[in-house]
């Protein structure tokens, strides 16, 4: 095995371990638990479109190529008043996992009350 070879492998794995334990520290969270992260500025909206682990170990390995492509298409974004408004409303639940210093979250779907993340191996 090349050195290379062996070097991406590692990275791979290190990437799994990544994934696996921000899947670990993923959790079902209210807006009410959520209003001081907001205040703070670090609430990061992901949308459906997006696997929340797989976006929180982007953010955590400062992968900025893919996170620009989200951000710049409103696949993720700082929540905003408007976000805050709404979701004291409604008082929505989000998946969330906190990337330091950044708090990601997505809103619970209403249908999908037996979700849980998916586990990665």
């Amino acid at each position: 095995m090349s050195e290379k070879d062996m070097s991406d492998s590692d990275d791979t794995a290190q990437e799994a371990d990544l994934s696996e334990s921000l899947n670990g520290e993923t959790a079902i969270i209210a807006w009410s638990e959520l209003v001081r992260h907001f205040a703070r500025g670090v609430v990061i909206h992901v949308t459906a479109e997006l696997d929340l682990v797989e976006t929180a170990a982007s953010v955590a390995a400062d992968d900025t190529s893919a996170v620009q492509v989200w951000l710049d298409n409103g696949l993720m974004r700082r929540a905003s008043d408007y976000d805050a408004r709404d979701w004291a409303e409604r008082e929505p639940d989000f998946w969330c996992v906190v990337t330091a210093p950044w708090v990601l979250v997505q809103e619970k779907s209403q249908d999908a009350t037996d979700y849980t993340p998916r586990v990665v191996h």
